[in-house]
């Protein structure tokens, strides 16, 4: 018989926050985002760190109370505005294209005409990455190299931070590469990482898996999935490609796909219990 460890509950949460802006690259309020996520430790994919100034987890955590742990996976620019944008998001299959808002260096020879655009040359330099935010105490943080598949913009990581719900919990964020660059891979790097990395500590590992969940569950044996729910495109959403896994002692008290707060992406948070035998 199992009974629920008298501890709190503690909130987890997923967000890729496509580096504060629209497709467009037209600003919406971050914090405000994370505000209402109100997560005890949020994910952040997609986070921006210009090279001049806070990143944008710097900023939710400096006006929310969280301890940041960041990680750049590629230097790049993250453009204004765009002049010509309309009600859309973004326009229709540009995520590369010269309307489009980030450009990471690692694209470049994709479209010497972008490059050599006066968008591209105007945009902000910085570094686009992953960071995992936490309320609770945080009592170690590892990265964990997942190397970089030969068609992805990106190399790619997962950042493990253990934090202190009275007994040790350890939360991976990750966003992995696309399936059509051979993710499946990646998945297995990932999966022996963290079994290094975590050992038989209780985990969750949340982000941005670019996959659905039936093959997510097939490439990770032992973690299980909290909540099934779509989550992408944010406006009319058809598929979760978003996910919160969870192993080890932790129970599942509640879970929920947000509203649409900016991003492509919606946000997703669960609320996690600790089990023991009695």
């Amino acid at each position: 018989m199992d009974r629920l460890d008298p501890s709190p509950a503690f909130s987890v949460a997923t967000f890729n926050a496509h580096a504060g802006v629209d497709g467009w690259g037209r600003p919406y309020d971050v914090v405000a985002a994370c505000r209402m996520i109100d997560a005890d430790v949020l994910v952040l994919e997609e986070n921006w760190a210009p090279d001049d100034g806070p990143s944008l987890a710097a900023r939710v955590a400096d006006a929310l109370g969280y301890e940041a742990r960041e990680l750049a996976l590629a230097a790049g620019r993250l453009a204004g505005p765009h002049p010509d944008a309309d009600a859309r998001w973004m326009r229709p299959l540009d995520w590369r294209g010269k309307s489009h808002a980030i450009f990471l260096d690692s694209e470049l020879p994709f479209s010497e005409k972008v490059a050599r655009s006066r968008r591209f040359c105007e945009a902000e330099p910085g570094r686009w990455g992953i960071a995992v935010l936490s309320r609770l105490p945080v009592v170690r943080t590892d990265a964990l190299d997942l190397g970089r598949l030969a068609r992805d913009r990106a190399r790619r990581s997962a950042l493990a931070v253990t934090v202190d719900t009275t007994a040790e919990v350890t939360v991976v964020g990750t966003h992995m590469s696309h399936i059509t660059y051979g993710a499946p891979r990646q998945f297995l790097r990932l999966a022996r990482a963290v079994r290094g990395a975590v050992g038989t500590r209780p985990a969750v590992l949340a982000g941005d898996m670019n996959l659905w969940g039936p093959p997510v569950s097939l490439l990770l044996p032992g973690w299980r999935r909290t909540l099934r729910a779509k989550t992408w495109p944010a406006w009319r959403p058809h598929s979760q490609v978003d996910h919160v896994l969870v192993r080890g002692r932790l129970l599942v008290l509640g879970g929920a796909v947000l509203g649409t707060v900016g991003s492509d992406h919606l946000p997703l948070r669960v609320t996690l219990g600790m089990e023991q035998p009695s």
